[in-house]
Formats: C-alpha cells, structure tokens, sequence
C-alpha cells in the first residue's frame, strides 16, 4: 500500500513538472510583439516602429514576406529602427534588427540568400545593418559579411565614365535609386576600414548623374540615365529617362545626406556635395504642394491620375530636415519639413487601428524602367503602378523623417 503511495506521489509530482514545463515552454515561445501596445501619446517615429513590429513580428515578415531574405526593403525599414534605436534605447528595437541579420548572416560570413553575381545595387543596403552590431559583438562573421558587400563594389559593373551600373541586367544605365543602394554603405566602410580611400570614387558617382541626369529648366533629376543611349525609354541625345518620379528623386537626396555623415568637412569634395544636394532640393521645394506634400511625377502637380505620394514625400522630409540640422541647408528648409511631415500625419494617415497602429497610405509599390514586362517610364506609366499602405519604401524614410524633426 504504502509503495503504491510513493508511487502515485512520485507520478503527480512528474505529471506536475511535466504540465509546468510545457506551459514555460509555450510562454516562451509566444512572440513578444504580441504584448506591443501603441500609445497615442509615443512619438510617430516609435508608433510607426511598433506598428511594424506588431504587424511583422519578425523582421525578415516587413513587406509581407514569408521567409528570410537579403533584401533593401527589409534594410531601409531596420535601419530606421537603428536610428531610432539611438534616440530611444528600447531593447526591442535593437533585438529586431538583430534578428533579421542573424537570420541571414551565417557562422562563417557568408550571407543566405544574397545573390552576389547579379551585382544587383540594391543588395548592398543590407550590409548598413552590421557596422553596429559588428562594433558591439566584435564576431568575425559580421566582419566578413560587410567584406563580402564591400566586394560586390568592387566588382560592380561600371559605365565607360566609372558610374555603378544599377543592376547587372541593366547595362551602362544608372539610376537615382542606386546612388541611395551603394553610396552610404560605401561611404561607411571606407571610413571605416579604409581610411576614407575611396570617397573622390564615392563623389564620382554622384558628379556623374548630377552632370548627366539634371534638368536645366526645373533643377530636378530624371529617374535613370543610359551612357549608351541604347535603351528605348532613354532620349536619344541625353540618355535620360523620360519623367521625374518623386522617389527616385527622394534616393538622391537622402544618399546625399547619409553619405555626407562619413565624409570630412576638409575632404576636397565635400564642399560639391553640398552644393548638389542644395541644388536639389531647392528644385524641390519649388513643387511641394500646399498640403506639404509632393506628387508622384514631380513637376506634374494636379495633371490627371496624378497623386500626392508618401514615400517620396517622405524622403524629402528626411533629407531637408537633416540637411537643416546638419547645416547643409539653410534653416527654413526645417520649416519646410515639417510641413510635409504635417501633411504625411495630417492627410496620408487617415486613421488609427484599434490597436494604436498607424497607416501610411498613397504609398507607391514599385516603379522602374525596361525589364520585363517592358516599363517605359511614361506619365500614364508611373501614375498607373499600383500603391500599398504601409509600404517599406515609405515607413523607413517616415521613421527617420520623425527622427530629425523630435515628433
């Protein structure tokens, strides 16, 4: 009796232990984000971070995405993330970024799923995450990953003039986009590693597409240039595309400010860059709409179809605020941010979830030139590319926007 006792005992204390254990594994297990709570008195840089984070529990889920990849869009979100991370040290936002990477960033430095020999551009953007984590962790893996990015620079096809193609399947041509996908990481690593070697190579790129692509009327940038003038949407005596697309033209002047972080106020070419990204945006500020924000094609203001757009607007944001902190542009150009950031908050956020999340809405999805099917960078076309609310291209720059400006 008395063993069947001990017994009985002992088979309630491992049925207890058993249930505990289960139990702590499956609190374990449940994701963190699910405990977000998005106060309307944050900061719109913190309730546009959490409302991602919320909505993708996981990094590598921005964009909808169903598993890890090595990828620009994912890239500009985080590094927003990081940035906000500096302002505000809440642990999860850097153990977000963290996460993503560390998907993707194997033991011996090798990246999954970054498909090196495409010298697609828009895969160097990824490779800003690691200079922090390096810098903390000190694991060679980090190391060798910014090594491998730094590679595909080096191995970048160029035009007969030293311009970055923008993808490998897009010969001679380069686009706005591709000044944001390689300079700032560029920028970074030869700051960091190589003693500023390679910032008149950096400096070339952006006196190329400023020499090339920049229209005399308005100030403003064509989308992409083709050096062989070969492309059938590029003019047959400038190689221009045909349009200004306001996100394009947002990737130039944010390139400009983040690489001007890295580059020596002393350094000979520092001074041009300035004076570039003054010429920019002193075109833009012509075309900023009444409501702060700016339109789709730029210069097109009310023409039909046209529409004012997030993440371009966002960009702008961005780049005038920082550029007015920094003291690259004049002070008003704050004033001109913030009302811009006025009119993403005001006109493009037109409600808040049950949950205190936040949609950025009006935000273009994608826009490019040739490739199949064939993009021929009409009006019709650029107006017609379909639109997603909280799209990356758009929340990352709207993370940053609220940063330079405290709101």
């Amino acid at each position: 009796m008395k063993n069947k006792r001990k017994q009985g005992y002992f088979m309630s204390v491992l049925l207890i232990c058993a249930i505990t254990f289960t139990s702590c594994k499956v609190t374990s297990q449940e994701p963190a984000k699910k405990d977000i709570v998005i106060s309307k008195d944050l900061k719109w840089s913190d309730k546009m971070a959490l409302t991602l984070m919320k909505r993708h529990p996981e990094g590598y889920m921005i964009d909808d995405s169903k598993k890890p990849k090595w990828d620009y869009v994912h890239a500009l979100v985080l590094h927003s993330i990081e940035e906000l991370y500096k302002k505000n040290p809440d642990p999860r936002y850097k153990a977000y970024v963290r996460g993503y990477v560390d998907a993707l960033v194997q033991p011996d430095g090798t990246v999954n799923t970054y498909e090196f020999d495409k010298y697609n551009i828009d895969l160097v953007v990824p490779g800003r995450l690691l200079f922090d984590i390096y810098a903390t962790s000190k694991e060679e893996k980090y190391l060798k990953a910014m090594q491998l990015v730094r590679k595909q620079l080096a191995e970048q096809p160029r035009t007969e003039s030293g311009g970055f193609w923008h993808k490998q399947i897009y010969p001679n041509q380069m686009w706005l986009d591709g000044l944001y996908m390689g300079e700032p990481f560029y920028a970074q690593y030869t700051a960091t590693f190589e003693n500023g070697k390679s910032f008149d190579d950096i400096a070339k790129q952006f006196e190329l597409i400023q020499l090339h692509a920049t229209d005399p009327k308005t100030g403003l940038l064509y989308h992409a240039w083709d050096e062989s003038k070969k492309m059938p949407w590029a003019n047959k005596e400038t190689g221009n595309s045909p349009n200004f697309w306001s996100r394009a033209l947002g990737w130039y002047v944010m390139a400009l400010v983040d690489v001007l972080d890295y580059m020596p106020k002393d350094h000979p070419k520092q001074k041009e860059l300035v004076k570039y990204l003054n010429n920019a945006c002193g075109a833009l500020a012509k075309f900023q709409d009444k409501s702060g924000l700016w339109y789709q094609v730029t210069d097109k203001g009310e023409q039909k179809g046209n529409y004012l757009e997030a993440s371009g607007s966002s960009m702008f944001a961005y780049a005038f605020a920082k550029g007015a902190n920094k003291g690259y542009l004049p002070a008003s150009y704050k004033k001109l941010a913030n009302k811009a950031f006025d009119g993403l908050t005001k006109v493009l956020i037109k409600k808040v979830d049950e949950d205190g999340g936040i949609t950025l809405t009006n935000c273009c999805q994608v826009a490019g030139l040739g490739g199949t099917p064939y993009r021929d960078g009409t009006y019709e076309y650029y107006v017609n590319e379909k639109k997603k609310d909280n799209d990356p291209k758009a929340t990352g720059p709207f993370i940053l926007a609220a940063l330079e400006l405290n709101r």
